[in-house]
């Protein structure tokens, strides 16, 4: 934007907060897609293939980081969509005068960011898990209930509180980032899916080195996403869980043949 430009003043809320058009098909679409992507990782969920490190040393290949990543980001988009939807659909509403095309191409674009970050994190991820496979049990183990105490410490720390209200309050972070244009609305949702990927990355760690990427662990991670971002009391949430990591940290450091159990309960993954 030119710096000698007016700026566009910031939609009105009381237009924002009514029932929109837009944002009701934006919203719909988006829960497809999260279905979908549900879906597959229901009925096709990440294996052995697509987890190259997992129990075994083996060097990365792009093939199968690749393939690694699109998996990684499918998963994401099923576990973080529905807790985005608040956003992306008040997005939509501020859209709501533009035509239809341009509407279109404003919303895909701002959708696109969160996957574009998600897509992004899938790559050290993929390196942390192959990494995973060159230690010992005994480093594993420790490495587990490092990863857990980590998480538990960022879940009650006042970051997390940060970004947490950020995604709980779309309307404010609207109002506060507010950018107009295609160019305005990826900036926006850029910044906003780092404050969502901030309020999750400790939470995906966990998934990956405590949980294998275990099917019930994916389902768990989802809801207390889900709960800290939607629920009323979704800081209280953030609180517990983290104290429930720390101990569960202390009791794998202290009896490491639980980081056994727990990347055991991830084998249907």
């Amino acid at each position: 934007m030119a710096t000698g430009a007016p700026r566009e003043p910031v939609p009105d809320a009381t237009a924002l907060t009514g029932r929109d058009r837009a944002a009701v098909l934006t919203s719909v679409v988006l829960l497809l897609l999260a279905v979908a992507a549900w879906a597959r990782v229901l009925l096709v969920p990440m294996g052995a293939d697509d987890m190259a490190g997992m129990g075994m040393v083996k060097a990365p290949t792009v093939a199968e980081g690749v393939a690694y990543v699109v998996a990684w980001t499918i998963m994401m988009a099923a576990m973080m969509l529905p807790s985005a939807l608040p956003m992306i659909g008040l997005y939509a509403a501020t859209q709501r005068n533009a035509s239809r095309g341009a509407r279109v191409v404003a919303v895909a674009l701002f959708t696109s960011t969160y996957l574009g970050l998600w897509a992004l994190t899938g790559v050290p991820i993929y390196l942390g898990s192959v990494a995973l496979g060159a230690l010992t049990q005994k480093a594993l183990a420790y490495g587990v209930a490092g990863a857990l105490v980590v998480a538990g410490l960022f879940q009650v720390s006042p970051l997390k509180q940060r970004c947490l209200r950020h995604c709980r309050s779309p309307l404010g972070f609207l109002f506060g980032h507010w950018r107009p244009g295609w160019r305005g609305g990826l900036e926006m949702g850029w910044a906003h899916a780092l404050y969502c990927l901030g309020c999750c990355w400790a939470l995906m760690v966990v998934l990956v080195v405590a949980g294998a990427m275990g099917l019930p662990w994916v389902l768990l991670v989802a809801a207390v996403v889900a709960a800290e971002k939607l629920v009323p009391w979704g800081e209280r949430v953030a609180y517990v869980i983290g104290a429930i990591l720390i101990l569960m940290g202390i009791a794998v450091a202290v009896r490491p043949d639980l980081a056994t159990a727990l990347r055991g309960s991830g084998s249907s993954m």
